[in-house]
């Protein structure tokens, strides 16, 4: 389908976006490199779709990495020139943001008291500050492929997306890594062990409650508890990171369904419905140590601003208002869920299918959803976009086979070309120099899954990395028969 609308955007060339941009992307995982790929620049989105300059549809399970659970431009999300009209940013306290600051509280009770911030990266690093103030201790542990953001101590072990295999290569210092910890998620014994050598030092624990950025990995029972419990007892703060989870597990976030209230938690993404906003908060006797209530300084100059903050109420009227809504994304998400494992079944391949809500991914290995390691695991977490009301009340064949999985085959076609090629053992040798059948596996994993867009041409089913097309993966086969 060609677009029909708008002005006529040129998709610049990839010689170009290298020559104009760092890496030729504003986010390494956009550029596409890890999978011998190339960016691809959207022109547009609309509800489940995103268009390059030729007007061709793709079905976008990317999201934009996870803020764009209604999908793009929403009804509700339109007409947004009377917010912008009262100023974008005032450098001053807005009604707006104290009324999202109480919304956000009355969700979830445990933030008690509130900051904002401008991104994600931002709210955890400030809630790690946050800890070290009122505890008066400098250690922290986190997990192995949990991701907090771009900063120093966040990236350590971060997982695939977050390019640092060698933090003293990557401008960290060594003194940054002397006072982290990081251990195996779902394992108190090695936490135990990392806690034993830490000693007293200990200011906080920081971990993902529902792991999204390493895949959908479940905790098993008892392990935030198990955290909690520790904090507790060694008189240091828990701290959720729900940027992906708050509000995409309901309005109670991941703490309201699991059952363990945290001492500070960072929300974002979702909340903004694509604008830039995120919060940090939790007991009041914590948040007390900020300034100018006490020594501890965060803040910044887009933050709290009032254009974003209206757009977040717009976020959580919408949500509020419409209870039903998750119990839609649950239902596409599970007709998903069951498609992959149809076609994993039909390959004789037993993979980890999970699924939480809106959240659905698969793993190219067999085991249980709660194991993890880090370089066998893949990820294709993508939210399924919720329709807006006239979509989930009435929708058109069109976008039924989008966002229905059970009746798109093109998943799994896609999925089907990939595992069926790894069944085969056609990709041992996937990338050059890689005779490891495992790594090999990977690779194609991160071709189908960490990138997510599926071409709805029959012929070109399966996108790469935030849309490469051709496959890479099939381009490098035929490449390599062609060579004999």
């Amino acid at each position: 389908m060609r677009r029909s609308e708008g002005p006529d955007i040129q998709e610049p060339k990839v010689a170009r976006l290298d020559d104009v941009l760092a890496g030729g992307a504003s986010s390494p995982v956009r550029a596409g490199r890890r999978v011998g790929g190339e960016p691809f620049v959207c022109a547009r989105g609309e509800g489940p779709y995103a268009f390059d300059r030729d007007g061709r549809r793709y079905v976008d399970y990317v999201m934009a990495y996870g803020p764009l659970l209604f999908g793009h431009t929403p009804p509700f999300l339109r007409g947004l020139d009377a917010l912008a009209a009262r100023g974008v940013v005032h450098g001053s306290t807005a009604p707006d943001e104290l009324t999202l600051a109480e919304r956000i509280r009355a969700q979830l009770p445990s933030m008690r008291k509130l900051r904002f911030t401008t991104t994600g990266s931002e709210a955890v690093q400030s809630a790690i500050r946050v800890a070290r103030a009122f505890t008066g201790r400098d250690a922290v542990l986190k997990f192995s492929g949990n991701y907090h953001g771009h900063f120093d101590l966040a990236l350590q072990d971060a997982g695939a997306s977050a390019e640092t295999p060698h933090a003293e290569r990557s401008g960290i210092p060594p003194a940054v890594l002397a006072d982290l910890a990081v251990a195996r998620y779902n394992d108190l014994d090695d936490v135990d062990a990392h806690l034993a050598r830490i000693g007293d030092r200990l200011a906080a624990l920081v971990v993902e409650p529902v792991c999204g950025n390493m895949g959908l990995v479940e905790t098993v029972p008892g392990f935030l508890e198990g955290l909690r419990e520790r904090a507790d007892r060694r008189g240091a703060l828990l701290i959720f990171d729900e940027i992906i989870t708050w509000p995409r597990l309901g309005l109670g976030g991941a703490q309201a369904r699991l059952r363990v209230t945290p001492d500070l938690t960072t929300v974002g993404k979702v909340l903004g419905g694509g604008f830039p906003i995120a919060a940090f908060g939790g007991r009041a006797d914590v948040m007390g140590v900020l300034a100018p209530d006490g020594p501890c300084f965060t803040g910044g100059t887009h933050a709290g601003m009032p254009f974003a903050a209206a757009v977040a109420l717009r976020v959580l009227d919408h949500l509020e208002s419409r209870p039903w809504l998750y119990t839609e994304m649950d239902r596409r998400a599970r007709a998903l869920a069951a498609a992959v494992r149809a076609s994993l079944r039909r390959l004789g391949l037993g993979y980890a299918v999970v699924q939480i809500e809106s959240i659905v991914d698969f793993k190219f290995r067999a085991g249980p959803p709660t194991e993890l390691a880090s370089d066998r695991v893949v990820q294709i977490h993508r939210g399924i976009p919720a329709a807006d009301d006239a979509g989930l009340g009435g929708e058109d064949e069109d976008r039924r086979r989008a966002l229905s999985a059970a009746a798109d085959g093109e998943i799994r076609g896609g999925i089907e070309e990939l595992t069926g090629r790894i069944a085969a053992g056609d990709i041992d040798d996937a990338e050059a120099g890689v005779l490891d059948k495992r790594r090999a596996i990977h690779i194609a994993g991160v071709e189908l899954a960490n990138a997510g867009l599926i071409r709805r041409d029959p012929d070109r089913r399966a996108g790469g990395a935030e849309g490469y097309t051709p496959s890479v993966l099939q381009r490098r086969i035929s490449e390599r028969r062609d060579a004999g």
